[in-house]
This record gives structure tokens, sequence and C-alpha cells, in this order.
């Protein structure tokens, strides 16, 4: 009875929303009430509320096993423990397409009401948002149902959820994803209602900047904890696979990264305007585009929730639909929006909007990537596959050009050129450092590739400058923003610990039997297959090794399993990680041979933990420059 009445709920709150759309269109042809917008933000309320309510209720019949729901049978068991059978709403597409509208009216009832009733862009944001959820709404109930039952009997016992999502960073990784995409409904809705209303003095920006900043970080840390999962639990070995569903999620994160920059150059001197609008458009744009590449079946992926072209052809339609709304409007008014300021040369707007438009060249290489081969195949029946060489090759200059754009902004100012002379004497300093930290690494080393180079050049370049900034308003006693120091600095730490990682460390397959040991390199000169056990766990039963190895004079011992799941009868390999400061001994076992002997695989991860922490450290900046607005 309970999920009848979450289904009700749901149906109804669509009426509501559709009820409130009628009643704007009517009066939008009739003569306006006064109480308009009060009922259409009570009735927008009570919309969401029952959204929220239904979802609770959904949740409930998920830790109670109730396994007459098909959806819930099929994807959890009644042998999870209680966070696992509620992570399961999100293990695939009907309920992580609920948990996506949950969110989505999350942001939207909080800046509904954040906005005053006087608010002139308030009903068009409201009119807005209700189109949104509306049409994801009828996405869910109509192609999507998460409340379909099993008739007439319940099954006995769930199908259990996939052993590679029963893992904390996954439970919480796409909760935090959810976030950062739907976050930016906000400033497209918003942007949109903009441009309808018409008066371009309307200092718009200020509104949806701390909320933009929000999405962003739920955003960035959504995108990290995917990769940290895919790290230690996938076994790839590394912090990104350039997987499509991967690229799909960066090209959001890198326009709302030049949305931003752009809504602080248009606030605080009003240019790149229209610069800022567009990219209020397209971030939340890309982030339905990746709803369509995860949910169409489209691609094949370890992140992909479904195979239905029906369910993608909506999502493409609708998508299209709104951003075709939101691009028309921008066009139309683009004659209006043409700002009689000029961006003076040398100025700290000139080099954000080179970022910006690296940042968008970056975009449409990915997108390239992404959909150049479903094109080919689609035409010719062609499988063709594009890889990291074709990403790492366009990106590492790219990003070289970016860093020397951003250490050469840091002493510019607003509207105002820099002298050549200036310019020259600032970013010396930065380039002498960086240049001897890339000589000292190579000498060290003895190692050497142009595009891991590039990055490591890239990465110092920002960090010095930053570092050098702050010694210079410590010693001079000048103001220094400290988030955007935090943000940038783990910016060029990313840079520069992806580009270590790829130039330092390696991989070793080995074969042994139990009591074999064997002699990596003169750093592992022993690595020995002690002891091989059976262990029956709750759910599963595992293989667990125990391998003992001396790594650069200290002594290691790890753990690496096998697991066979009892529901499934799926086979997962856990990896086992020692990890020091600067790097990761990463081991995974493998399967059986013939012989009786085992395979595995050794691998030494440099600077892989600072890739996540560079990622915290550019969120952490931005929360300061949250906090530091709101003091």
């Amino acid at each position: 009875m309970l999920v009848e009445i979450a289904h009700f709920l749901t149906v109804t709150s669509a009426v509501i929303l559709l009820l409130i759309l009628f009643l704007n269109v009517f009066f939008s042809f009739a003569k306006p009430h006064a109480n308009q917008i009060v009922l259409s933000n009570k009735l927008f309320n009570q919309a969401c509320f029952l959204i929220f309510i239904s979802f609770g209720l959904y949740v409930y019949l998920a830790a109670i096993d109730d396994f007459s729901i098909t959806y819930i049978a099929n994807h959890s068991n009644s042998q999870l423990p209680v966070f696992y059978k509620i992570t399961s709403i999100w293990s695939a597409h009907e309920g992580s397409m609920f948990l996506w509208i949950v969110f989505l009216t999350l942001w939207s009832v909080l800046f509904v009401n954040f906005l005053s009733l006087a608010h002139p862009l308030k009903k068009g944001t409201l009119l807005m948002l209700t189109l949104i959820i509306l049409g994801f709404l009828l996405f869910l109930l109509v192609t999507s149902n998460p409340f379909d039952r099993i008739l007439p009997f319940a099954a006995g016992e769930g199908a259990d959820i996939n052993p590679v999502l029963q893992d904390p960073a996954l439970a919480i990784h796409p909760p935090m994803l959810y976030l950062g995409y739907v976050g930016f409904v906000i400033s497209f809705s918003f942007i949109t209602a903009y441009l309808f209303y018409g008066d371009f003095n309307y200092p718009w920006e200020k509104d949806i900047q701390t909320w933009s900043l929000v999405a962003w970080i739920f955003l960035t840390i959504g995108i990290t904890l995917g990769s940290w999962w895919a790290y230690y639990e996938l076994g790839w070995g590394g912090y990104w696979f350039w997987d499509p569903v991967e690229n799909v999620a960066l090209m959001p994160w890198l326009a709302a990264t030049a949305f931003m920059h752009s809504l602080f150059a248009s606030s605080k001197s009003g240019v790149l305007k229209t610069w800022t609008l567009f990219l209020g458009i397209m971030i939340f744009t890309l982030s339905l585009f990746g709803a369509f590449i995860v949910r169409s079946g489209i691609i094949d992926s370890v992140h992909s929730f479904a195979n239905d072209p029906q369910r993608g052809m909506y999502l493409l339609g609708f998508s299209g639909f709104i951003t075709i709304i939101a691009l028309a409007v921008l066009a139309y008014r683009l004659p209006q929006l043409q700002s009689s300021k000029l961006i003076v040369a040398g100025s700290k707007e000139s080099f954000l909007s080179m970022n910006n438009i690296l940042m968008l060249t970056a975009i449409f290489s990915i997108f390239l990537g992404v959909t150049y081969p479903l094109i080919l195949e689609s035409l010719n029946g062609n499988k063709v596959s594009i890889g990291p060489p074709y990403y790492n090759t366009i990106f590492s200059p790219l990003i070289l050009i970016t860093s020397i754009f951003m250490m050469a902004s840091i002493d510019g100012l607003w509207q105002r050129g820099m002298q050549l002379r200036k310019l020259y004497i600032s970013i010396a300093p930065t380039l002498f450092v960086s240049g001897l930290g890339v000589y000292g690494i190579w000498h060290f080393t003895q190692i050497f590739s142009i595009l891991a180079y590039v990055g490591i050049l890239s990465g110092l370049l920002i960090i010095v400058s930053y570092s050098l900034k702050t010694v210079s308003a410590l010693r001079d006693k000048t103001y220094l923003n400290k988030g955007s120091l935090l943000a940038h600095v783990g910016l060029g730490l990313l840079f520069f610990s992806i580009s270590m990682n790829s130039i330092l460390s390696y991989q070793k397959n080995i074969n042994l039997f139990v009591g074999g040991e064997q002699v990596i390199n003169s750093k592992i000169p022993q690595f020995q297959f002690a002891d091989l056990q059976k262990i029956k766990a709750s759910n599963h039963d595992v293989i667990s090794a125990t391998i003992f190895l001396i790594h650069d004079d200290k002594p290691i011992y790890l753990n690496p399993e096998k697991r066979k799941y009892f529901a499934r009868g799926q086979i997962t390999s856990e990896t086992a990680i020692h990890a020091s400061f600067l790097k990761d001994t990463y081991l995974t076992i493998g399967d059986q041979l013939e012989d009786g002997s085992w395979t595995f695989s050794l691998q030494i991860n440099y600077f892989v933990k600072w890739i996540w922490f560079s990622s915290a450290l550019m969120a952490a900046g931005i929360a300061m420059t949250i906090f530091k607005k709101k003091i």
C-alpha cells in the first residue's frame, strides 16, 4: 500500500506542476492577478513537498526489504546492511533518476523561496524550474517507473546490489555528483528568466553567485569520489580512465569553472556578460547531455545505467527543447546585451577571457571524443575507440597556456592594463623557479616525456606564482584572497601530481605459487606469496592472499582478495594498497592458472593521493570564498 501512496504523491506533484504552468500561461493572455505569484509559489512548494514525502516512503520500503517492488527486488537483498539497502536505490537507472529529481526539486524549492515575492525574476525562474521538474517527473513515471510491483506474488529474496557498488565511496559519489549536476539548474533557470525579463541593467550576478559556487563544490567532490573509487575498487590503478561517462562529467565541471570566473568579472566590471550568460546555460545543458549518455545505452561503460533507446530519445528531446528555449532567447537578446565596455588588454578580464576560450576548446575536444565514435558507428557501422593519447595530446598544450595566463593574471587589475615591463618583472621569478624545478625533476628521474613535462611545468607555474604572491603579501602586509589562493594552488598541484604520476609509476605482472618468491627490481628485491586463505563472509566467499614484499628497504604485508557473491554469483577483485607520503604500493590478485600458480598485478603509483588532495584544496578554497562573502 505504501508504494501506491508514494506513486500517487508523485503523480499528484506532476499534476500540480502542470497546473502552475497552465495558470501562468492563462494569465499571460488575461489581466494578471496580484496574487498570481503568491499562488504559484505555494503550489510549487506543495508539489516539491509531495516529491520529498514520496522519496522518503521509497527509502523506507527499501530499508524494510519490500521485494514486491520490482526495482527493490532487482537491486537489493535482505542480507545487506541497511546502509546499502538505502544506497541500492541509486545503484541503477530508475532509482537514480528518482534521486536526481529529488535533488533537482531540493535546489529549486530552496532557491525559489530564497527569492522574495517582489523579485523581478522570481516568476520567470519559478516557471522554468517548474517546466524542468515536470519534464523529469514525466520521464520517471512514463519510461522509468520505480513504483512497479511484481504481481501477483512478491519475490522471496532480492537479487542483491552489484558487488562493486557495495562501497561507502560509491554510495556517496552519485548523490554528490547529482547535487553538482542539478545545482546548475539554478543558473540555467535564472539566466533564462533574466533574458525574458529584458532589463539588462539589473545586477543579476550576485543573486546566483553563491549558489553556483556551492554546486561547483558538490560537482568537484562527486568527480573526486568517483575517481578514488575507480582507483581502489575497479583495479584501474589510476585516477582517470578517459571513460566516456567520466568525460561527460568533466565537461560541465570545465564549463562551471569558466562560468565562475566570468561571473566574478561580470559583477566586478560589467564585461564578459554575454560569455557569462552563455556559460550559465551550457553548464546545465552539458549535465543533461551527460544524463542522456549514461541512460541511453549508446555507450558501453561500467558507469552506464540503462540500455533503452526510447529513454535516451526522451532525454535527448527534452534536453534539446529546454536548451533551445534558453539559447533562442539569448540569441534574440544579443543585440541588447552588447556592452560599450571593451576588455582592456593586459587586464585581469583579458586573461580570464582567454582562459574561458581555452576551457571551451577543451570542452569541444572532449565532446568530439565522446560523440565522434557514436556518429561514425551510426553512419557506417565501424567501431572506433578514442583513448588517452587523443585527450593527453590536446590537453597538455591547453593546460600550459592556461597556466601561463593564470600566472600573468595574478598581479592584473580589473579593467586596467599592465605594462609589459611590470608583467615581465612579475612573471620572471616564477619562470626561473619553475624552469629550475623541471630541470631538477629531470636530473633526478632521468625520465623524459614531453607531455608529462608540459604538465609538470604547468603545475609549477601556478604553484610557484601563488607561493611568491603569498610571500609578497605577507612581507608587504597587503590583501590576499586566501580562498582564491587555495583553489588555484590546488589546480596547480593537480597538474603537477598527474604528470609526476605518469612518469614515475610502473607496473609488473607476476605469476607465483603459494610459498614462491621473486625479485622485482632493485627497489623491490623480495616479493613472496606467503599464504592463501579461504574465508566465508555474510554474503560472499573470499580468497585472500598474503603477500610479503620489501620496498625501499621497508617490509610490507598486503592482502589482495577475490570475492564470489552468493546472490549474483559475481566475482570481484579487491585491491590491497599500502600508502606512504609519495606513493602507493598497489596489488591486485588475478586468476589461478592451470598449473596452480596465481597471477598478480603490482603497481607502484606515485603522487596518486596528491591528486585527490588537490581536489580537496580546490573545494576548500571555493568554500572559503563563500564564507568570506557571508561575513
